[in-house]
């Protein structure tokens, strides 16, 4: 499995993805997604990803420095953090392993960056399946916040101890 930018090739399936009921239900009540205008935003402090295996998508990541986002999502935020939200794209694709070997990539990319301290997520609170599946992963759960109008819990995973400076 790979990461790669989204393209404008990938509207279509990105399109169909957030039509699905299972990506519906873990977004809450978010605005539909204008796909042209995120497009846009690749390179601006935001990130567009394909998960892709053997060629295939899978799913899709979005990682952001919310220092930089212009809608101002995650509010006042100091520097140091990363965003990230995920999908898999069919149901059938779920339970596989799949959402697990993309968050290990993403937060490995996050990591890369030395001045990234954190990632930060925002499972609904309804969504049981996402807040095990992120513990698994090591994320910690550190708030509870409204974002628009979905109630969200905060995660966060600290960068790993590296044992520099020492």
């Amino acid at each position: 499995m790979h990461l790669r930018l989204v393209t404008i090739a990938d509207l279509p399936v990105l399109r169909h993805w957030h039509s699905q009921p299972h990506v519906i239900a873990a977004r809450g009540d978010d605005a539909p997604i204008d796909w042209d205008e995120e497009l846009r935003r690749q390179g601006q402090g935001c990130e567009l990803l394909i998960a892709e295996l053997d060629g295939r998508p899978i799913g899709f990541m979005e990682i952001l420095d919310p220092t930089r986002d212009d809608d101002r999502y995650w509010g006042a935020i100091e520097d140091g953090f990363r965003c990230i939200d995920i999908w898999i794209g069919e149901e059938a694709d779920l339970s596989k392993g799949f959402g697990t070997r993309m968050m290990r990539l993403a937060t490995e990319h996050c990591f890369a960056d030395p001045a990234v301290d954190a990632i930060l997520i925002d499972p609904l609170v309804s969504n049981e399946r996402a807040h095990r599946f992120y513990e698994r992963l090591g994320f910690v759960r550190v708030d509870r916040r409204t974002f628009g109008d979905d109630d969200c819990y905060v995660y966060r995973l600290d960068r790993p101890f590296s044992g520099r400076g020492s």
